[in-house]
């Protein structure tokens, strides 16, 4: 018997490919939102992503996962975690090319979609890595707005080297940050919080208590949610103190997650634990804000390169694998879907990087007062979900709109992720199954992005306070929605019910609880499509409008009827 030949009808790996330059939605984006100048470096990391030495290094990550030493060989306690070598090449990576925060270190026009484009290439590549680079990231707004604090931490947020070692932040060129809020009993109600924080008179707190999820625990310093006499405070807690000595900070286990495993997720305890106060006594919730709403964006962003990744192997698959005597993306079913996963991204990454380029706008300019700007994200009633107020001191505006579309983004675009590498899986067949090929660890990873800063009743809620007690925000979406008018019959039809469902949730807040999810998932699609409308090429714009708010709409992807359309919108995937 002859051996079936090694090349038998089997795509080849799809690696060696620039990740940015053949990602057409992408690019169109970056240069939409002043982020142009960005391009070539942008290209750069999409070549190194692209590499087939880095897919190795990504999958090693996941295969090898951290484990916690909690001891050393004489019994002492170290509380370090273990990361394969492959982990740190890839956070080494992104940190040099400032996917965590080179929009704060050279914030020129452009610079937070620039830097949302880098974050979304490192993520498509290898989830995981992405978690601490986001949370550092999104610290520095809290962080900046502690002067004596700031002096010490943010040279070391801004440096582009990544340092793995535990020592004291003034010896390392660059620090990362986590943040530990969620505990046992309360989740995303941090007023159940039980964590207690002893005011030393010196601006800093004794912190004794315990977090069930601390995420990146290997980060130099976490923010860190505690009561104190006047209510909930936020404390900046490093792990190693300034003479070199460990501040009390206990690794319980690790967690063992669904998906997102090449990044350690632990309980944590705290004895006695130093906290620098980041903010007013009592005043925690609106310290960590700001945070919160940047990692709830890079969310956004993380599930759009999940979905990246996902349409590009599929489609890849098909354009290299025959069926039947014709190559799979030939056939008007395969093609269908296909058009249809890479719509959902389109999107998706619309979206996102619209919600960066708000960033823009809000954050100030190079001389600007970063630590001003962190303003007051507010919060109503002690909840996670229940943010509100001043984003920053840049255009009202932009702030109004970025306050309640990013969590409109939040709830649906972090929603679709999962169903969306399902899908795309299934294009792969039996192979998309197995753990060889990327889209099993896709479709074990997309879940986690619905859950992060706020699961989605959290963030429909949110949406809600946003249009009850926040008319400005109400106004900003409004407005956004109001531009294309008249474009699309269809798209002016489901304009009006998404315009008549503001007004009623406005009105009606608490009746409005019912359907909260309804509106989430009207007012994102209203917003993809107007932002398709006014970016994307017209074949992308009609199509995602036909069959996500029109006659062709369905439950399933696969929803295009128009086989040369499907063509044009495949032709931007690679």
């Amino acid at each position: 018997m002859e051996p079936t030949p090694a090349s038998a009808n089997q795509p080849p790996p799809r690696t060696d490919v620039d990740e940015f330059s053949s990602n057409a939605a992408l690019v169109d984006a970056v240069r939409r939102h002043g982020a142009g100048w960005a391009s070539a470096e942008l290209a750069g990391i999409g070549r190194l992503v692209g590499s087939a030495e880095f897919a190795e290094h990504a999958r090693l990550a996941n295969v090898h996962p951290p484990t916690l030493r909690s001891l050393d060989r004489y019994g002492e306690r170290t509380d370090e975690v273990d990361y394969h070598p492959a982990y740190h090449h890839v956070l080494g990576a992104a940190v040099a090319h400032g996917a965590h925060t080179s929009s704060w270190a050279d914030p020129r026009p452009g610079a937070h979609a620039a830097r949302a484009a880098a974050f979304m290439l490192f993520a498509q590549a290898e989830p995981g890595h992405a978690c601490p680079v986001s949370m550092t990231h999104a610290a520095v707004p809290a962080v900046v707005g502690e002067p004596a604090v700031a002096r010490e931490w943010l040279p070391g947020l801004l440096g582009d080297v990544y340092d793995p070692r535990l020592v004291r932040p003034a010896a390392k060129p660059g620090v990362l940050m986590g943040m530990a809020m969620t505990e046992r009993q309360g989740g995303s109600d941090v007023r159940a919080n039980t964590t207690r924080a002893a005011d030393a008179g010196d601006g800093t707190a004794r912190i004794t208590g315990a977090k069930w999820f601390c995420s990146a625990p290997m980060s130099d310093a976490f923010l860190v949610l505690a009561q104190e006499s006047a209510g909930l405070s936020c404390f900046l807690v490093p792990r190693v103190l300034e003479d070199g000595s460990r501040n009390p900070f206990r690794l319980v286990r690790l967690k063992d997650k669904l998906g997102n495993r090449s990044n350690a997720s632990a309980e944590v305890e705290f004895e006695d634990t130093l906290g620098w106060r980041l903010g007013e006594p009592g005043r925690g919730v609106r310290a960590i804000i700001p945070m919160v709403h940047e990692t709830r964006l890079d969310c956004v962003l993380g599930t759009a390169a999940g979905m990246r990744q996902a349409v590009a192997e599929a489609v890849w698959h098909a354009r290299h694998r025959r069926a039947f005597g014709r190559l799979l993306a030939d056939q008007p079913a395969m093609a269908a879907v296909l058009a249809d996963l890479a719509l959902e991204y389109e999107g998706a990454v619309a979206l996102g990087m619209r919600l960066a380029a708000a960033d823009d706008a809000v954050w100030p300019r190079p001389g600007g007062d970063l630590g001003a700007a962190g303003g007051d994200l507010g919060i109503t009633g002690g909840d996670l979900g229940a943010t509100r107020g001043d984003l920053g001191a840049g255009a009202g505006r932009e702030r109004a709109f970025a306050r309640i579309a990013t969590a409109v983004a939040k709830y649906w675009v972090c929603k679709r992720g999962p169903g969306h590498a399902a899908d795309a899986l299934e294009c792969l067949g039996g192979n998309g199954y197995t753990e060889d090929f990327p889209l099993a660890l896709r479709y074990r990873e997309q879940p986690v992005m619905a859950i992060w800063e706020g699961s989605g009743n959290v963030v429909a809620l949110d949406v809600l306070r946003a249009l009850a007690r926040e008319p400005e925000a109400a106004e900003a979406l409004a407005e956004e929605l109001e531009r294309p008018r008249g474009a699309d019959p269809e798209l002016d039809a489901h304009l009006e019910r998404a315009l008549a469902l503001m007004a009623d949730a406005a009105r009606e807040p608490e009746e409005a609880q019912r359907w909260a999810r309804a509106l989430a998932e009207t007012l994102a699609l209203a917003l993809e499509a107007v932002l398709l409308v006014e970016g994307a090429p017209s074949c992308v714009a009609e199509a995602f409008i036909a069959s996500r708010l029109g006659r062709e709409r369905r439950l399933g992807y696969s929803c295009l009827s128009d086989t040369a359309r499907a063509e044009e919108i495949l032709a931007r995937v690679m």
